[in-house]
């Protein structure tokens, strides 16, 4: 425990962070319909969000190489914070498109940077320990931040200031608790083209699932209001569904390590899109039966990124764990970029339950390609399995950080 201790500062703040980019999400989606902002509005925020976080991911490296991890950090999070309290200062589509681009950005490389800190800052035989804890960070922090809203209300200026305080606190523990200033690391190597060769089916799965969890962040908080939710019902909606995904990952992956990936990954999306058809055109407005449904939604959905990047490492070559999962997270990036436009668009002209039925389709379509490229190919042989990871959509920096002993941080010559 001695040898995590230093790395706990930055724990706290990234689960602060975290915990005010959840909150603001939802707060978004649910103050932006109060203020009468059509679906594809909302959506359209998302995707500015995502395009912004894309960005980020691409830019931030240079960045901390120009000022370094603490001053970086730290204009990053007051440009955030900013943001935040301009959100409520003018109460405008266009400006909140622009925010939400702009935190987006900042977003991405404050993870980053975090990342990068905790990467450098632990040994081998740490790592899954602190990846263990960052995981309950994430879902904690993001879940339980939701429940900010019922208690002081979506309307007026405290939850907008609750957010920008929560991540201007979070300079206090990088500021105070780390006095280190580790070096930046190099640039991500990304090579699409070649991750894309080793593993079409991976690359597709972050795609489609790019698209149908960026739209379920990003709207499902105007599902659950359109349907009649109170605001309370609302956060637990959104909560339940990320907690969902956050428990069912390890079993999922469990599985995966021992029969063929592909499998699993035709069982998960088909039991996703069962349940994205059940909160369609079962779950009414009945908030147990949705809260239910969205639970084992979540269970399915969420995970689909995981079991798709653990398949595309089963065909990659020693040492190139890195490499694949930092071209996966621009993958699902592109994805998560056209996700909420599309299904806010769907929304607007079919009602809320189209969000689903778009999310089923987006599922019917991975699961042809899943069965079109069981037939193309052979599986991998159970000895040539990589071990399954949970990884998180932060950065592109997570890779390293979670990469096992033996992984190197670039591409190697294929066999």
């Amino acid at each position: 425990m001695s040898s995590i201790r230093p790395l706990i500062p930055l724990l706290i703040a990234a689960g602060i962070l975290l915990g005010g980019n959840g909150l603001q999400s939802t707060l978004i989606a649910l103050r932006g319909a109060q203020e009468g902002f059509s679906a594809s509005s909302i959506g359209l925020m998302g995707t500015f969000y995502f395009a912004g976080f894309l960005l980020g991911c691409l830019a931030v490296t240079r960045i901390m190489k120009a000022v370094g991890h603490v001053r970086a950090f730290a204009a990053l999070a007051a440009i955030a914070s900013a943001g935040t309290l301009l959100l409520i200062l003018v109460v405008d589509p266009v400006m909140w498109c622009a925010v939400r681009f702009a935190g987006g950005f900042c977003f991405a490389a404050l993870f980053t940077i975090i990342e990068s800190w905790l990467n450098s800052g632990v040994a081998n035989k740490d790592r899954a320990r602190v990846l263990a804890i960052y995981r309950m960070v994430d879902t904690g922090s993001v879940t339980s931040a939701q429940f900010l809203i019922p208690v002081f209300g979506t309307g007026g200026f405290a939850i907008f200031a609750i957010m920008s305080m929560m991540i201007t606190l979070s300079l206090v523990p990088v500021s105070l608790g780390d006095r280190s200033n580790p070096t930046p690391p190099e640039d991500v190597k990304l090579d699409l083209a070649r991750v894309w060769r080793i593993s079409p089916l991976g690359c597709f799965g972050c795609v489609a699932v790019g698209v149908t969890n960026s739209a379920f962040r990003t709207l499902s908080p105007v599902y659950a209001e359109q349907i009649g939710l109170s605001v309370a019902d609302v956060v637990t909606f959104v909560s339940v569904g990320i907690f969902g995904g956050a428990i069912i990952q390890y079993p999922l992956g469990y599985l995966s390590d021992r029969w063929d990936r592909r499998y699993v990954l035709l069982i998960t999306t088909s039991c996703a899109l069962l349940a994205a058809l059940a909160l369609a055109f079962i779950a009414g407005s009945n908030p147990f039966l949705n809260f239910v449904i969205v639970f084992t939604f979540g269970c399915f959905a969420m995970p689909l990124y995981s079991l798709s990047a653990a398949h595309s490492n089963d065909r990659a070559d020693k040492g190139e764990f890195v490499l694949i999962n930092a071209a996966l997270m621009l993958f699902y990036s592109f994805g998560a970029i056209g996700g909420p436009f599309a299904a806010s668009t769907a929304m607007q002209y079919f009602g809320p339950s189209a969000l689903f039925v778009f999310s089923a389709i987006v599922y019917a379509i991975f699961i042809a390609v899943i069965l079109y490229r069981m037939r193309a190919r052979s599986g991998v042989p159970a000895g040539h399995r990589s071990r399954f990871t949970a990884l998180l959509r932060t950065s592109t920096v997570f890779a390293r950080l979670a990469r096992r002993n033996g992984d190197s941080d670039g591409p190697t010559e294929h066999r």
